[in-house]
């Protein structure tokens, strides 16, 4: 899980995003409705959201650190092999945000104590973390 050392960024300071060897930039969601996942993303993350150049849905995250599109046709990652976590300022607060917007919570916080975590389910089936950073 991500975690920062000392003289990291400061909290509320964006960086521009780094072009290095190695960085994960891209991500392919499997979706089975693709602006259903678009508002959910856009409404519980603020990731923005565009149509690319071949008429495709895609976004950014809140830093423009990583991209991707959603794709249909491809089955969830409803069983986590691979998991990634979206860092957010309060799990439990975005765990409300996450429901209101027709997720599903697979992972309450505390399961990964002291970490500060949960998982949930997103309208097309994939199981995604949320972690919050340590005060």
């Amino acid at each position: 899980m991500p975690r920062e050392k000392n003289g990291g960024a400061l909290k509320g300071m964006l960086m521009p995003p780094a072009l290095a060897n190695g960085k994960i930039c891209y991500l392919e969601m499997p979706a089975t409705d693709i602006a259903r996942s678009a508002d959910f993303y856009k409404g519980v993350f603020g990731w923005n959201i565009r149509k690319r150049g071949d008429g495709s849905t895609s976004f950014d995250d809140t830093v423009n650190g990583v991209s991707g599109a959603w794709v249909l046709g491809r089955p969830a990652a409803g069983n986590p092999g691979l998991l990634f976590y979206i860092m957010v300022d309060s799990v439990a607060a975005t765990i409300d945000t996450v429901l209101a917007h027709g997720g599903e919570i697979v992972q309450p916080i505390g399961a990964d104590a002291p970490e500060i975590t949960a998982r949930f389910r997103d309208p097309g089936g994939n199981v995604i973390g949320l972690y919050q950073h340590p005060a």
